[in-house]
């Protein structure tokens, strides 16, 4: 089921709405990472300086080298990390029009769907990114514990959150938040997995770029084969 929705998803790409988002999406996306590269930046040169002193090493400039050409490389490393909290932006910002999209092509006999109260849909998403973080800092200590299976870790915990998270939202627009939430307990294994499955490709730069949105369509194709059960 999985696979058949992520392959349906595929398959909408050349549809010139569905472009359109994919196309939003993936040029916000790369602000998003811009603008966190950029922050960090700041926040290392505000603790260290442009230049540290460093023993043995003595006197270093390595923020400025992160600034020079060589950077970009850097940022690609560290769109690795940052990719899991944009991909849940992305996400509460264009899935209705990215669900809307699939559901004109896939399922045209279904009645318009409920708009989402904009202070709800905000609401879950700073609750979403503060426990996507604090879930994250807290699997630092595994990693460093278990560090053979620190990328299994980081799959499975973000494939667990994003799963969550990205189901809810497309359930929510059908049945509400509370049945969506009841849903998501009766399926949580397959949630998981769809979720671990898009994880992955986070992880990997340059092609994490357009998972979010394709994510989006993906969980919404699932979330109708599962309401169907």
């Amino acid at each position: 089921m999985i696979f058949t929705a992520f392959f349906k998803t595929l398959g909408q790409t050349g549809d010139p709405r569905f472009r359109k988002v994919l196309f939003l999406g993936l040029g916000l996306t790369v602000a998003l990472l811009i603008a966190a590269y950029a922050g960090f930046l700041m926040l290392i040169q505000w603790l260290v300086g442009p230049e540290a002193t460093l023993p043995v090493l003595g006197e270093v400039t390595w923020v400025d080298d992160l600034l020079s050409f060589g950077s970009l490389f850097f940022m690609l490393f560290l769109s690795v990390f940052l990719m899991v909290p944009v991909a849940s932006a992305i996400t509460s910002m264009f899935l209705e029009e990215v669900a809307q999209a699939v559901e004109d092509k896939h399922y045209p006999a279904l009645p318009p769907a409920a708009k989402v109260p904009l202070w709800d849909a905000v609401k879950d998403t700073v609750n979403f990114l503060g426990l996507l973080i604090a879930a994250n800092i807290l699997a630092l200590f595994l990693y460093v514990l278990f560090p053979p299976a620190a990328l299994f870790i980081f799959w499975a915990l973000n494939g667990f959150l994003l799963g969550r998270e990205y189901f809810t939202l497309a359930a929510a627009r059908r049945v509400g938040t509370a049945e969506a939430k009841k849903l998501r307990r009766q399926h949580s294994a397959t949630i998981w997995a769809a979720g671990t499955l898009m994880a992955v490709p986070l992880s990997v730069p340059l092609v994490n770029l357009v998972i979010p949105i394709l994510g989006a369509a993906t969980f919404t194709h699932i979330y109708h084969a599962l309401a169907r059960r």
